[in-house]
């Protein structure tokens, strides 16, 4: 258990040296790429990937599992194997590097062909200096996920009947895009881990940006400004339209556009057409094909009557799977468009960024952090809680009324890798509460009863992120991040983007404070129904403190914090508490924990979410010689009064024995 912790903070500490930045990222898998690319130089071997072998598995799980139809006859060849001159990217990376396979990946191929517009940032994600001429070793790396980890792979990809399976580029001799979609499905688990998708999904993976999504339907009068400005500050695009039932899935329309399909939005112009002025917009199909027919195609009238020069620039090459149409023909035929606002670190040196950025990383656990959203009010305070601070106000408020503008994105992490078990994303949102001078702990059951929201995620939802865009008073707020139902487990980030400064704080972090108090002296209670403390108990206690310096108090103040813990705690006086009951006696006593030490006690002290009065007792004098051990924060020395409590109670125990 402790070594899990001592991990944590060494790894809490690397960050805070910069680690998981752009200039120092993390080794996935603790794989690193030069010292691997160096070794296979030096031995003379092209690279084999034992964390992400050329096996069946690496494919899938379930349609692309092995033996099955759609991977039978597939081999792993190298490029070199496949062409007589391969090249990593050909007069750079562009949109027709793009082609998709058998994989049913569109979301990410649309949010890659966005990158390719953007080249400080496609060189975040697919860093220089790689070939297939120069040191070639058979290796190669890619960053995701706010450039924070660095993935190798082995230069090996998935061929069936001469061809490759997955993404591929038109001209068949450039191979950056496959690659970068193999390191993808290895952070993932598999390739069939990235069958279906939101675009945004990859924006946010290769930019750390936030995203916003727009139903076209009710879209905002000014959301032409809006797709301008994202575009000139370099946000990633895409658009898709609805499906109804699962027969319209990849259907092509009369006009050839496909419904449930990830298209990326690359351009917006203005031109001048019979005397007025025409608004077009500029789409791409990941397919590389199958565009677009109506007005503004590529072979339509319309182009006619424009300037030729005009025509020339803009028109795009046939069946590249680029095409222009007009912005309300784009209204009435897509349902949603998808915008990854990139961050300060994202944009490039001379672009304008608002945005000010806070990232706490969290998780549910069952037993002592999944509670579920507000319709479990006996669990819902449990959840993890972090507090912002509003502290300016917008220069250019929409109305009258003094407030901030800010964006919460909560999102699961690592859902995809549990796809192969059968799980999926779980549903989830967040609710904020307004937080007016309340003392630093973390909040009860009886605040959330008493306090309404002011403001949440629109509505709870089974995808990886939910996000809005909201605008409170100045102030103080709590943010509560929760699944839909309780004991539901997964690993979270939650983001919060402000456009002014602002203030944060993981309410898991503060300290303990002593709330015995004195009261009749009772010598027995049959409620906790314990035989005394175990011998780990009382060893623990001796092996922490010298008892011969201690001044004991009496075993009424003993059986006080007792009796708060078993008779007003363990409501079915069963003589044990459940998870649940236990955090909420250590917070009604005064007693502060943060979340993850929360969720490693009940895995160390629970028996089927049961906690007896002697693990209990262990597991508070336990808590003292781990901090004695690791130094950090966020865990809290007892109050002496505690330890006095504790040591007389056993020491009236050990006498009763004797």
């Amino acid at each position: 258990m402790f070594g899990g912790v001592s991990e944590r903070i060494q790894k809490d500490r690397q960050r805070a040296g910069g680690l998981g930045s752009v200039q120092q990222a993390v080794r996935y898998l603790d794989q690193d790429f030069q010292a691997l690319k160096e070794d296979c130089l030096e031995n003379g071997s092209l690279f084999e990937d034992p964390m992400f072998p050329a096996e069946p598995p690496s494919l899938g799980f379930k349609e692309l599992g092995p033996f099955t139809a759609k991977t039978k006859g597939v081999e792993w060849k190298r490029p070199t194997e496949l062409t007589g001159d391969p090249q990593f990217i050909v007069g750079g990376a562009t949109r027709t590097d793009i082609c998709q396979g058998v994989l049913g990946d569109c979301w990410l191929l649309a949010a890659i062909g966005s990158l390719t517009l953007n080249e400080r940032l496609l060189h975040r994600v697919v860093p220089h200096g790689q070939s297939f001429t120069h040191q070639y070793a058979g290796i190669f790396h890619f960053q995701f996920w706010q450039f924070g980890v660095d993935v190798v792979v082995a230069a090996r990809l998935p061929v069936k009947d001469g061809e490759l399976m997955f993404v591929h580029s038109a001209e068949g001799s450039e191979y950056w895009s496959a690659l970068l979609e193999k390191a993808y499905a290895k952070l993932n688990g598999s390739y069939e881990a990235l069958s279906g998708g939101s675009t945004t999904e990859g924006f946010e993976d290769f930019t750390g940006g936030v995203a916003e999504m727009y139903e076209l339907k009710k879209a905002p009068r000014d959301l032409h400004r809006i797709i301008s400005k994202a575009l000139d500050r370099g946000s990633l695009l895409g658009c898709s339209i609805d499906i109804t039932s699962a027969f319209d899935m990849e259907a092509v329309t009369f006009k050839k556009l496909v419904k449930g399909h990830a298209y990326s939005v690359t351009g917006l112009k203005q031109v001048e057409y019979r005397g007025r002025k025409e608004l077009l917009i500029r789409i791409r199909n990941p397919w590389g094909q199958v565009e677009w027919t109506g007005a503004w195609s590529d072979n339509s009238s319309e182009w006619n009557s424009i300037d030729s020069a005009e025509k020339d620039e803009m028109l795009c090459k046939m069946e590249d799977g680029e095409f222009w149409m007009s912005f309300q023909e784009f209204l009435r035929q897509f349902s949603r468009l998808e915008i990854c606002n990139l961050t300060p670190d994202a944009l490039s040196q001379d672009s304008t960024s608002f945005w000010t950025t806070v990232t706490f990383e969290g998780g549910w656990r069952k037993g002592s952090t999944a509670g579920g959203c507000r319709n479990h009010p006996n669990t819902f305070w449990i959840n993890p809680q972090y507090k912002i601070c509003l502290l300016e106000e917008d220069d250019d408020p929409e109305d009258d009324e003094a407030a901030c503008s800010f964006l919460v994105a909560l999102m699961q992490k690592d859902r995809r890798r549990f796809r192969r078990q059968g799980q999926d994303t779980h549903t989830i949102g967040f609710a904020i509460y307004e937080y007016r001078g309340c003392p630093s702990i973390h909040m009860k059951k009886e605040f959330f009863l008493r306090q309404s929201s002011c403001a949440r995620s629109e509505t709870f939802i089974n995808l990886r992120e939910v996000s809005a865009r909201l605008r409170l008073p100045p102030g103080e707020y709590l943010i509560v991040p929760s699944t839909f139902e309780p004991s539901k487990e997964a690993d979270f980030v939650l983001r919060v983007f402000t456009e002014k400064q602002s203030e944060t704080q993981n309410r898991g972090k503060n300290e303990f404070q002593s709330a015995a108090s004195s009261s009749s002296v009772v010598a027995t209670d049959r409620d906790l129904q314990t035989d005394g403390f175990s011998m780990e108990s009382c060893r623990a206690m001796v092996s922490l403190m010298d008892v011969s310096s201690l001044c004991c108090p009496t075993v009424s103040v003993a059986f006080i914090f007792v009796r708060g813990i078993f008779r007003d705690y363990d409501l079915d006086k069963s003589g044990c508490m459940s998870s649940y009951e236990m955090r909420l006696a250590l917070e009604n006593g005064g007693f502060k924990l943060n979340n993850k030490l929360y969720q490693m006690l009940v895995a160390r002290y629970a028996d089927n979410e049961l906690i007896d009065f002697d693990n209990f007792t262990c597991c508070l004098i336990k808590l003292e010689t781990m901090f004695s051990t690791y130094t950090v924060a966020n865990i809290v020395l007892f109050s002496t009064s505690f330890y006095f409590i504790i040591l007389a109670t056993f020491q009236n125990q050990i006498k009763t024995k004797t």
